[in-house]
């Protein structure tokens, strides 16, 4: 979503609204129309990322902040359908001269924050290191003692900011865990082996422009696919063979999320 964006550095905001949208409202802040003030003709320095955050920094340094969560978009292409358009940022002086937010769902929210606003909503203690940036050595050191499931852990955004459910899935597998292990049983070599799956597979899925899943929900800034999805060894794969030994793929419930993983390579 940030590299999809990059086109509008430069642009000149015009005004931001929110669209009408009969779905579930999301959460707005402060009011569009103060936004729409506050941005008015302040041009686009950034396109940045908080980890599952979209950010788009204007001049002043005040941010506007957009998270997705399960089924949110961030499109400077057309909709995948008008429905569920939520809001729009008007641009001049660029080719793509808008900005759209779409969410089936409505469980993402839109922010505009000052830099001491960003530092207190999006600086520690709220949100952890981001996971292409933290070392093994940190990473181990912030879960070591934790008595939750690994997979669980790893969800946690003020522990690791931005791996989510897929991922955590992925990165597991190839790290040979189990997603129920928990956290303290797992070994400072073990530790290592999760933190280096894990910036593989938030490389791989960057690289391939995330997972469009079945619901076709996730599109690029363009509204085109990703192909992480076809790289999956676990995820969504469940009675499938496992990429790695061919055993059937396996699926539990963990905090009400699915976990999917391999009962050969990765026992408890």
């Amino acid at each position: 979503m940030r590299r999809g964006l990059l086109p509008i550095v430069g642009g000149v905001v015009t005004s931001f609204h929110r669209l009408p949208c009969q779905r579930r409202p999301i959460e707005i802040v402060p009011e569009p129309a103060k936004i729409s003030r506050a941005l008015r003709g302040k041009r686009v320095t950034a396109i940045e990322r908080k980890g599952k955050r979209v950010i788009v920094r204007v001049e002043n340094d005040h941010r506007l902040v957009f998270e997705p969560r399960m089924t949110g978009l961030v499109l400077l292409d057309d909709p995948p359908s008008t429905a569920h358009r939520r809001a729009r940022l008007v641009l001049s002086g660029v080719a793509d001269s808008q900005l759209v937010y779409w969410d089936r769902r409505g469980l993402g929210s839109i922010r505009l924050l000052d830099p001491d606003q960003f530092e207190t909503v999006l600086g520690p203690p709220r949100l952890g290191p981001d996971a292409l940036e933290v070392t093994a050595a940190e990473l181990a050191e912030s879960l070591a003692e934790s008595r939750r499931a690994v997979k669980v852990a790893l969800l946690d955004q003020r522990v690791l900011a931005g791996v989510g459910n897929l991922y955590a899935s992925e990165l597991l597998h190839r790290a040979r865990i189990h997603p129920a292990r928990v956290c303290r049983d797992i070994t400072r070599g073990q530790w290592k082996k999760i933190h280096a799956a894990m910036v593989e597979v938030l490389v791989e899925a960057i690289r391939h422009e995330g997972s469009t899943l079945s619901d076709g929900t996730y599109r690029t800034a363009m509204n085109n696919p990703g192909n992480y999805q076809n790289e999956h060894r676990v995820y969504d794969r469940e009675d499938m063979p496992c990429r790695t030994c061919k055993q059937p793929v396996r699926r539990i419930v963990q905090a009400q999320r699915s976990s999917f993983f391999c009962p050969r390579c990765q026992v408890i």
